[in-house]
């Protein structure tokens, strides 16, 4: 649908909308704002568990308040504006917006994956060289790991609203989903977008590809030093440590490899199928994490129920 305004270079873009009856938009933005509220809760309970159990105190946990922290950020900067979309009908969103928008999502979507392979290499420590744990995984050297994800993220994912910005948008300004993207903007530019196509590709393979390949190495490494363990409890216990941190890989990477499918191979599949992968890839890792590091940890899962029962307590 050709937008008012086709002569502006940069005008507003309209935010993909279910087809079909207004219940069908309500009951998305009721899933919606559920899905944001239980990530809001769960992962602020674990920023707050972890700062209350000085037992947490630790590089494993301080990556996991930085997992937790982004995936925050990352759903904070998409569901709002597509909840003020439904709710208050405010389809449009503004070019400068969009291009925000649109930053704030890869590059903290960079910073999660590089959190993810810290998270990787400190169980390869912990398994394949456990005397060297603690010496080289410290709580400064952790922080500073977190500093290069976010420097990294904004770094590499900064020239692709750069190269959007010159660019003319003459024709159709309905995205494909309910928040920005790079690919979907720049398939409605009515211009040459080959620099755009080739940095934004060569940007996902050196951080998210690169990052995904070293996670899979870090585990290869430490199944070989699993299987060579001889007691099978030992292994077991071992495998437990690292359950949680698979199921989060698992969380990031599967949205993120079928959203980026659906944009490559799915221009003909039904409008519900791009709104839907849009707001999995946002909400999922968010909504999921929490959950799966509060049913595994229990030091978090302990602190936790404590300040539930302080809340009912001081409720009654």
């Amino acid at each position: 649908m050709p937008f008012p305004n086709a002569s502006d270079p940069h005008p507003s873009f309209l935010l993909a909308s279910l087809p079909g009856p207004e219940g069908a938009q309500a009951s998305l933005a009721a899933l919606l704002c559920g899905a944001y509220a239980l990530a809001v809760a769960g992962n602020g309970a674990v920023l707050l568990a972890v700062r209350l159990e000085p037992g947490l105190h630790t590089p494993m946990y301080l990556l996991l308040c930085m997992l937790a922290a982004l995936d925050l950020a990352l759903a904070t900067s998409a569901v709002p504006r597509a909840l003020a979309f439904y709710w208050l009908g405010a389809r449009e969103i503004g070019f400068g917006a969009c291009l925000l928008q649109m930053f704030l999502i890869h590059a903290l979507s960079a910073a999660e994956s590089a959190v993810l392979l810290a998270m990787a290499v400190d169980r390869y420590v912990a398994v394949c060289h456990p005397l060297r744990h603690a010496a080289v995984l410290t709580n400064t050297h952790t922080a500073r790991l977190g500093l290069a994800a976010l420097a990294r993220g904004a770094l590499f994912f900064l020239p692709l609203p750069l190269l959007l910005l010159p660019l003319p948008f003459c024709g159709s300004r309905a995205l494909s989903h309910s928040f920005c993207l790079h690919q979907d903007v720049m398939n409605l530019a009515c211009a040459n977008t080959a620099p755009s196509v080739v940095y934004g590709l060569a940007a996902v393979l050196l951080v998210m590809g690169l990052d995904a390949v070293l996670i899979c190495l870090s585990y290869l490494l430490i199944l070989g030093a699993v299987l060579r363990l001889r007691a099978r409890r030992e292994r077991l216990k071992v495998f437990g440590t690292c359950v949680a941190h698979v199921c989060a890989v698992l969380a990031f990477y599967v949205p993120l490899i079928g959203l980026s499918l659906v944009h490559r191979f799915g221009r003909d599949l039904a409008p519900l199928v791009h709104v839907t992968m849009g707001n999995v890839y946002i909400l999922v890792p968010a909504v999921l994490n929490p959950i799966i590091y509060g049913v595994r940890t229990k030091q978090i899962r302990r602190r936790i129920l404590s300040l539930i029962r302080v809340g009912d307590r001081s409720s009654q």
